[in-house]
């Protein structure tokens, strides 16, 4: 089961240009890293299909769930696992907390919840901090503690928008480590505009610019675009000529 954007316009206030105009895509299975410069529309693309705005015109499906309709947007949203960019601590709660509770805003029973938090830091890194309250953590463990709140739930599909930001190289290594880990099966899209987050981990790559899909393909059809023997410059060519349109 994954995401369909159908003819999406989306715009922030109604004299605005759209970010996004009749806009469809339909998310592939595995682990899609969706890359663009700032102000692409790769932050709006993500919360609409979160659920958290709403498009003007056009509509999300996830299988057959539909958001906009009632009775079906709760179950879409328990389905749909969201990374934001920024991660804010809960006043007074412990991280193993603050994940258990994002665990039950999402349909889990309290003490599922509570289990499943610890797996969920346990994956990623922070078993030696769950009982720390989540506001003395650094910004890099929150970023850690966020990409918990999305595990914890099991979810059938996963956006992340920038979630490498702010973590060191270690903690980086360890992030792509547990997409690495996740079922083939399962929705993964990882939004960034750093073109050396992309790696073999990836499936398929997606480069959105100007709320426009410019290239939709595989991580070996996105490194083609580029000259041999560049130093390790070879995605960053590819970028440029995707954005420029030289391919």
């Amino acid at each position: 089961m994954s995401i369909s954007f159908r003819g999406i316009t989306f715009r922030y206030w109604r004299s605005a240009s759209p970010v996004l105009d009749e806009f469809s895509w339909d998310v592939p299975m595995g682990r899609t890293v969706l890359l663009g410069p700032n102000g692409a529309g790769k932050t709006t693309l993500l919360s609409i299909g979160a659920d958290l705005l709403r498009p003007k015109r056009g509509q999300v499906l996830l299988g057959n769930l539909n958001p906009r309709r009632r009775t079906q947007r709760g179950q879409y949203r328990r389905a749909v696992g969201w990374m934001p960019q920024q991660i804010r601590a809960v006043p007074g709660l412990t991280a193993r907390e603050q994940v258990a509770y994002a665990g039950w805003l999402k349909g889990l029973s309290r003490s599922g919840a509570w289990e499943s938090a610890a797996q969920a830091l346990d994956r990623v890194g922070l078993r030696n901090l769950m009982d720390r309250k989540a506001s003395e953590l650094s910004g890099g463990q929150l970023r850690r503690v966020g990409l918990a709140q999305v595990l914890v739930h099991s979810p059938s599909v996963m956006l992340l928008d920038e979630p490498s930001v702010g973590l060191d190289p270690a903690q980086r290594a360890r992030f792509r480590e547990i997409l690495y880990e996740l079922p083939p099966d399962i929705p993964v899209v990882v939004s960034t505009h750093q073109v050396d987050d992309l790696s073999e981990l990836f499936n398929t790559v997606v480069v959105l610019e100007s709320g426009k899909l410019r290239f939709t393909g595989t991580v070996e059809d996105f490194m083609s675009l580029a000259p041999s023997n560049l130093d390790g410059r070879n995605a960053e060519i590819a970028y440029s000529k995707v954005i420029n349109g030289e391919y």
